[in-house]
């Protein structure tokens, strides 16, 4: 089904304006208060504290609780909260169990050495962008800070923060924080760090300073070269068909949805043409997730239903934490597509199967409801084409942010005949779709899974490797298309 609120997961520059909040707030009592509501939902509504396959997972839980609350003890300030609720949601190592600020949240500028690094394709931490007056030459290599190697230093005050650090898309997208000063009382900001300039090893003492949201914005975009072109088609001189699907937003409502819709409605009416195209490109840079329903639509079109629908699902069966919260949770969802009137009508059946099938898990005491296999993975109302085969290569571009229903994308595609290209993706876990939740001081929200995949073909928390990887610009997509139509010379 759908992965609803993937979006959520989408990097950007979420947590790096931290404030200190008002001096009067008990900010103790408000990580205590909710740490625990974080524990009891995951508790009360997660697959994981009742899979068998997952035996460690309730003690994570209990363990990282049982940090917070150690943390609470001392802490006198919003960022003392929000970094040790965001140690605990590192914890789980899932892109699908989240936190993110409300309103209600303080703000306050981050400050910065002059200069933030990120990392080259060799895995190396290096200087990306530098003030003006700054002293540390782009490119320059971070060998350590105070003694502490750059490797572990990124691990300890990034990673530990941010999860699943073995991905090369998790560095590859948080390694600008490494210099950002986020006001993270349980990590020790740098004072003096050693660079490899040319060869030689230069020691500089770090001159902290305020830095604009705006500034901000700007540098942390230059240490990782992200780039979300608008959803679209283009047909290039040399007859490329290319389809920029930079979200697979589920909400019938939302822009993304409605762009995609005439997408979609583009390529049914001109499929004939899309496959007889010297190459197909479907670009998924920028993608975070959303609804898995877009790219079974567009798998249709291009190799007709028949071919998807003698493909693997990408997993055996699926179950859902039947709850009370997670019913409510898509009983809304269903309210919502009931009253769109461009929703899915395959959607719309899905949920009522979904809502009445946890209805009856609860009654009995059953903790995971199994969706049955006719009701898995719907499909677009309108039909593909029963016999339809691509007459060039199709050519899926893929960048560090494809998670979620991204990766569902990835998955289906490539085993369908899609030859991956571009950038390595992130990576889940096997526990999907996600719903949201208020914590009780009103400053944060969490979201978890609700369903667990059963014999998934790719593993938990394994990333794609493209076939072909593209180390230029990953902005350029003229640069990229042209690389493309050269792979078959090579």
């Amino acid at each position: 089904m759908a992965n609803w609120l993937a979006k959520f997961t989408t990097p950007g520059l979420a947590f790096l304006l931290i404030a200190a909040g008002p001096a009067d707030r008990d900010w103790a009592s408000a990580l205590r208060d909710d740490a625990q509501a974080l524990h009891d939902l995951v508790k009360q509504n997660h697959p994981g504290p009742v899979n068998a396959l997952d035996p460690g997972f309730t003690d994570c839980n209990e363990e990282a609780l049982r940090t917070a609350l150690d943390r609470a003890e001392r802490i006198s300030d919003y960022p003392g909260y929000i970094w040790a609720m965001r140690a605990y949601i590192s914890a789980f190592d899932d892109g699908h169990v989240l936190l993110r600020s409300t309103e209600a949240a303080p703000d306050l500028a981050v400050r910065w050495p002059g200069f933030l690094t990120g990392y080259d394709d060799n895995g190396r931490q290096v200087v990306r962008t530098v003030a003006d007056d700054g002293t540390v030459p782009i490119g320059s290599e971070l060998v350590q800070c105070d003694d502490t190697p750059a490797a572990e230093l990124m691990a300890e005050n990034v990673g530990a923060f941010r999860g699943r650090w073995e991905l090369l898309s998790q560095r590859m997208i948080h390694g600008g924080r490494l210099f950002m000063d986020v006001g993270n009382p349980f990590v020790s900001r740098p004072d003096r760090c050693v660079f490899s300039v040319d060869g030689a090893r230069v020691t500089t003492t770090l001159q902290w300073r305020d830095i604009s949201d705006k500034e901000l914005a700007d540098r942390f975009g230059a240490t990782g070269l992200r780039f979300s072109p608008e959803i679209g088609a283009r047909t290039f001189d040399s007859g490329t068909r290319w389809y920029s699907l930079s979200d697979f937003d589920g909400e019938p409502e939302s822009e993304a949805s409605k762009q995609l819709t005439a997408l979609i409605a583009d390529m049914r009416s001109d499929g004939d043409a899309i496959r007889s195209a010297p190459r197909i490109v479907l670009d998924l840079r920028g993608n975070g997730g959303g609804s898995s329903d877009w790219s079974k639509q567009i798998a249709r079109i291009i190799w007709g239903d028949d071919t998807v629908e003698s493909v693997e699902s990408g997993s055996d069966y699926v179950e859902w934490r039947a709850s009370a919260g997670n019913i409510a949770a898509l009983d809304e969802y269903r309210q919502e597509y009931e009253n769109s009137p461009d929703a899915s009508q395959d959607v719309r059946g899905w949920l009522d199967t979904a809502v009445t099938g946890m209805q009856g898990a609860l009654q009995k005491g059953e903790p995971l409801w199994r969706e049955p296999s006719s009701a898995q993975s719907p499909s677009s109302d309108s039909a593909g084409t029963s016999n339809a085969a691509p007459q060039g290569p199709v050519y899926v571009l893929t960048d560090w942010t494809c998670a979620s229903a991204c990766l569902d994308a990835v998955d289906l595609w490539r085993s369908l005949g899609a030859i991956q290209v571009g950038q390595e993706t992130s990576a889940d876990t096997l526990y999907m779709d996600i719903r949201e939740d208020p914590l009780p001081s009103g400053l944060s929200k969490v979201g978890m899974p609700m369903k667990v995949y059963r014999g998934r073909a790719r593993g938990s928390n394994e990333p794609w490797t493209p076939v072909h990887a593209f180390a230029g610009d990953m902005r350029s997509t003229e640069n990229i298309e042209a690389w493309i139509v050269n792979l078959l010379k090579q």
